[in-house]
């Protein structure tokens, strides 16, 4: 009786990854490819920055070449990108707006929001050839396998991001497309040039409105401008209150099963209502009310709490939140974080607005 031996050279390969081992110890051979070739990480899904696409005065695309592990996306889904911003990695979500690309690139575009951290980061800051953390895309923003015979797209400022992704990959399997956007001025419309030629093709009708003169958009201009709206499927992505009109009006006419929608950030609990807070280190929950600092409240209940606020060493009682949500007790200004995020703050400044999670 005979069994196969090994093929030579793969004896040789094992020898030679023991032998690496061996050498590298503590680090794997793996971590030395990981430190040389970022985008091969077989444990890190990372982009490089290829290109830098100015669509606004204040939005820009960002192509991304995908690392290793990269499993792709649906139109219409997002993608969660993590930067670094002065030593805390910060990570937040953004549609992908890429069409099909045989160079496995893919795109996010973002629009720099006053006071968010990672949008203005992204727009201003951010150079060709860095790296990005990345995860897979997800998101149920998408269209049926089977698609409508009638469509209505209604997007408001950013939300035209995911809908653009949409219309880049489907635009010749569709058939009959209103889209009804949104957005201050004509020069803050973000793709204008693209929309407005689909538009001119006959492939889309563009229904473009400018707030700063037309005023927010309501049930009754939607009946004026899409009078067949209730015939259409409807996927709309835009402010919190753009939404929650459509969502209301569609419920109250009967017709929220045709009704699709995608926010990009939150909802918060009105100013004043306490929350859970959550210190991840310590695995405690402590519940606050939203009226006192996160400080004293946690002093109370016997958490040793960092602070030189008593001593006149500001700052010290910062700590990162990766979750949630607080509100500035000076101003009601509130403050989320996403999953994953390490948002810094000031808890003796900060009281409980819902639940958060903060590293302690």
């Amino acid at each position: 009786m005979t069994t196969d031996a090994p093929a030579p050279s793969s004896v040789w390969r094992a020898r030679a990854f023991r032998l690496a081992k061996a050498l590298t110890t503590p680090l794997l051979p793996e971590d030395y490819v990981d430190l040389f070739d970022p985008l091969r990480s077989p444990t890190h899904l990372r982009g490089r920055v290829r290109e830098l696409v100015a669509e606004t005065d204040d939005a820009r695309t960002v192509v991304i070449q995908p690392g290793r592990g990269w499993a792709g996306h649906v139109p219409g889904q997002y993608l969660r990108i993590g930067v670094d911003i002065d030593g805390v990695r910060m990570w937040r979500a953004y549609s992908i707006t890429s069409g099909p690309r045989d160079d496995g690139m893919v795109a996010i575009t973002v629009k720099a929001i006053t006071g968010g951290a990672v949008s203005t980061h992204l727009v201003e800051s951010l150079h060709v050839g860095q790296l990005v953390q990345m995860e897979q895309a997800d998101g149920e923003f998408v269209l049926p396998k089977v698609l409508p015979e009638k469509i209505l797209l209604l997007t408001g400022g950013s939300g035209i991001t995911p809908v653009m992704g949409i219309l880049r990959h489907a635009i010749d399997q569709l058939d009959d497309v209103v889209l009804l956007h949104s957005a201050p001025r004509p020069e803050d419309v973000i793709f204008a040039d693209e929309l407005r030629e689909l538009d001119d093709q006959g492939r889309i009708r563009l229904v473009e409105r400018h707030t700063d003169t037309h005023g927010m958009l309501d049930t009754d201009e939607l009946e004026r401008l899409v009078p067949d709206w209730r015939e259409r499927e409807t996927w709309a992505c835009g402010p919190a209150g753009m939404l929650e009109m459509i969502e209301k009006h569609w419920a109250a006419t009967g017709t929220p099963h045709l009704l699709h929608t995608e926010r990009f950030r939150p909802v918060t609990v009105e100013p004043g209502k306490g929350g859970t807070v959550y210190f991840t280190g310590l695995e405690r929950e402590l519940e606050c009310d939203g009226a006192r600092p996160i400080l004293d409240q946690g002093e109370e209940a016997g958490i040793l709490m960092p602070s030189g606020c008593r001593m006149g060493i500001c700052y010290g009682c910062v700590l990162p939140m990766r979750e949630g949500t607080v509100r500035d007790l000076r101003n009601g200004e509130i403050t989320t974080a996403q999953p994953g995020d390490g948002v810094l703050i000031q808890t003796c400044i900060n009281a409980a607005a819902g639940r958060c999670d903060l590293d302690l």
